[in-house]
């Protein structure tokens, strides 16, 4: 038994009712039925979002790639100086770029291409 005096468990009982009353005349207006579930899940997802975005930032690479590191895999990288926007803008002038033809690259479940030709 949770009270082993009878005045106790009267005072509780009274007290669980009144809160329960309380609730049910709450419970009818809608801003408590609906406004305060909707505020509680939207400033709620704001934090649990807060966490899901520390956790991308925290475990992303953030050094960048290095001449070494890129060679060995294969990339020659030019210095930084070498390529400018003026230099690729004259090559890209210096092309003909009116005369072209669409060319199907081949798909990876197509092994032989010369084949189906």
């Amino acid at each position: 038994m949770l009270f082993a005096d009878r005045k106790c468990r009267i005072m509780y009982s009274n007290f669980v009712m009144a809160v329960a009353d309380k609730l049910a005349r709450l419970s009818k207006i809608n801003f408590f039925r609906y406004g305060v579930p909707f505020l509680l899940l939207v400033v709620g997802g704001s934090f649990g979002l807060k966490e899901f975005t520390v956790l991308r930032y925290q475990y992303s690479k953030k050094s960048a790639l290095r001449p070494e590191e890129a060679e060995k895999y294969g990339v020659k990288m030019k210095k930084p100086g070498e390529v400018t926007l003026e230099k690729e803008y004259e090559k890209v002038k210096e092309m003909d770029i009116d005369n072209w033809s669409i060319v199907r690259g081949p798909r990876p479940w197509e092994e032989n291409i010369e084949d189906s030709k």
